[in-house]
């Protein structure tokens, strides 16, 4: 008993005469434990993971008892780790959606898809619309770019007519914000209801004819207090979209040539809005059914006395997009391998990290895996509109989606670094891995509005969205082209799984999930212990809109 005895005493010697205590060692990810987690999030019997299924539910299960297991507490509202979304899932009833137009002296009856689609109504289960319409070109509001296709327009009470698309000139991410918001700018107004017009320009990227394959898809909704649709808005009570053929009679019917209004867009021309003569009738059914899924929410509470009360948010959506119903395949599973079983497996090995720490971070830390990403963006809307404590006290977001671990990464890619300081964070965290940040490589898709952390965004929070980038370490790979395969390969279909990856792209790189994990860590640690918050950058776009005195440059 006495040789263990000295040899502590020796140690504690040896600490004393160095004068500090040896440095404390960063836990590192385990390669091992992302691909466990992956493979089973991917797995055949999970079906898919759609949100509500029972496939969705063992996934949330799962990732439940790997938070119980690392010691995280539960951060839903009842002290447990489920935080639940009530869901309306709504289908359009075949054969019951019907438009038409009526003239002073005709009614022009439409045909269903060719001439016009309307999707299924997720406020009522009956539509019965007939308004007169006002068109409002592109339906755009903007004090920052000088816009408002509304002015000197009457539209309350009317079905306002815009353009499918938005105008080149504005800058990527700020377009696709301002288009996102096209509905809300005609509720706000009195709108009753929207028809789109197909543009050429919109032809080119997505043809009128492959939107008829979603045609049967049911749309989602989460559902507040009062069991009402959490997102949009009771006045509109119908929208449809218009074949350019049908829309040019609307537009003749009121002395207009539509055709000369498309040419005004190929000049990047903004069309003044008008009053068309008629009415519009549009009649559709739908079903709706009641179901739930699950966020999970997981919580590591910080250590200072003040900044504890303050939380990073680390998130990852746990759902995919179910069974398949493509009868060229036997394989109707898709399993999003990559979408986003890679995401959420990073998630937990994060958590990992944080619960492995020898000392506790200042901030509190939040991991969430949310449902619904898939159908809308659901679950992180609801998480942001209704989170675990003010949503002031979410300092900032870290998100994961879809990280292509087929190469061993260079460079990485976040989205949103240059709205906020949380850019100079993921920079320098990178850096310690080797790896550095590159530049957004396909603008024009302007991923920033796109993913789960945008929900956070327009509550306020600074986010990123983190991805794997194009520049491969390996010399004989190209990173792009890899990313670009799997996107137009493997992207939603069932073969976003591992067998089907490896064959085409080798083994999966757990080692880069691994360096992906150090990196999501090292970026939440740091802003964990900084007594200064993230802050949203003066000269962003987004400051403007979403940005508050105390997380807004001054």
């Amino acid at each position: 008993m006495k040789k263990p005895v000295m040899l502590v005493l020796a140690a504690a010697l040896t600490l004393l005469a160095c004068g500090k205590p040896a440095p404390l060692s960063e836990p590192k990810a385990d390669p091992l434990k992302i691909e466990s987690h992956l493979r089973f999030l991917a797995d055949d019997l999970l079906e898919g993971r759609d949100t509500g299924s029972r496939g969705h539910e063992i996934a949330s299960l799962y990732i439940t008892e790997q938070f119980r297991a690392l010691g995280l507490k539960g951060a839903a509202a009842d002290g447990g780790y489920y935080q639940q979304v009530p869901l309306r899932k709504a289908l359009l009833v075949p054969g019951s959606a019907k438009l038409s137009f009526q003239f002073a002296d005709k009614t022009e009856e439409l045909s269903y898809p060719q001439q016009f689609f309307t999707g299924p109504s997720l406020q009522q289960t009956s539509v019965a619309l007939s308004a007169p319409m006002v068109f409002v070109g592109y339906g755009l509001v903007s004090d920052a770019f000088a816009l408002n296709d509304y002015a000197g327009l009457d539209v309350a009470g009317k079905v306002v007519v815009m353009l499918a698309g938005l105008p080149a000139s504005l800058p990527s991410e700020e377009r696709a914000y301002l288009g996102s918001m096209k509905t809300e700018f005609a509720a706000e107004r009195g709108a009753v209801g929207i028809l789109t017009v197909h543009t050429p320009q919109q032809e080119q990227t997505r043809p009128y004819a492959n939107s008829l394959l979603y045609l049967n898809t049911p749309s989602m909704t989460w559902l507040n207090e009062a069991g009402e649709p959490g997102r949009g808005f009771a006045q509109l009570k119908g929208s449809a979209y218009l074949h350019p053929d049908a829309a040019k009679a609307l537009f003749a019917a009121s002395g207009k040539v539509l055709d000369e209004i498309f040419q005004q867009l190929e000049q990047d021309a903004m069309p003044q809005g008008f009053a068309l003569n008629g009415i519009v009738n549009l009649q559709s059914e739908s079903s709706h059914q009641s179901i739930s899924s699950p966020n999970v929410l997981a919580l590591l509470p910080g250590s200072d006395p003040t900044l504890k009360h303050e939380v990073v948010v680390l998130s990852a959506h746990s759902d995919h997009i179910g069974l398949a119903n493509d009868l060229r395949t036997s394989d109707k599973v898709n399993n999003g391998a990559m979408d986003n079983a890679a995401g959420t497996a990073i998630l937990l090995e994060t958590a990992r990290l944080f619960a492995a720490l020898p000392e506790t971070p200042k901030r509190s830390v939040l991991f969430v895996a949310l449902t619904g990403e898939e159908k809308g963006l659901l679950g992180a809307d609801y998480f942001a509109r209704n989170p675990p404590l003010a949503i002031e006290k979410l300092v900032a977001n870290v998100n994961l989606d879809m990280p292509v671990l087929l190469y061993p990464f260079a460079d990485l890619i976040a989205f949103g670094a240059n709205h906020s300081t949380l850019g100079d964070v993921v920079a320098s965290a990178a850096a310690k891995e080797g790896i550095k940040l590159s530049a957004d490589p396909m603008p024009e898709q302007a991923i920033f509005t796109r993913s789960d952390h945008f929900r956070l965004v327009q509550q306020g929070v600074p986010a990123v969205f983190l991805m794997t980038g194009f520049t491969s370490q390996d010399p004989t790979q190209d990173g792009g082209k890899i990313w670009g395969s799997f996107f137009a390969k493997h992207y939603h279909k069932p073969s976003d799984d591992i067998p089907s990856l490896e064959r085409d792209y080798g083994p999966i790189r757990y080692d880069a999930g691994a360096v992906f994990t150090n990196i999501n860590f090292n970026i939440a640690l740091d802003v964990a212990n900084t007594a200064q918050r993230p802050l949203w950058r003066k000269q962003s776009f987004f400051t403007g809109v979403f940005g508050r005195p105390d997380n807004s440059e001054q």
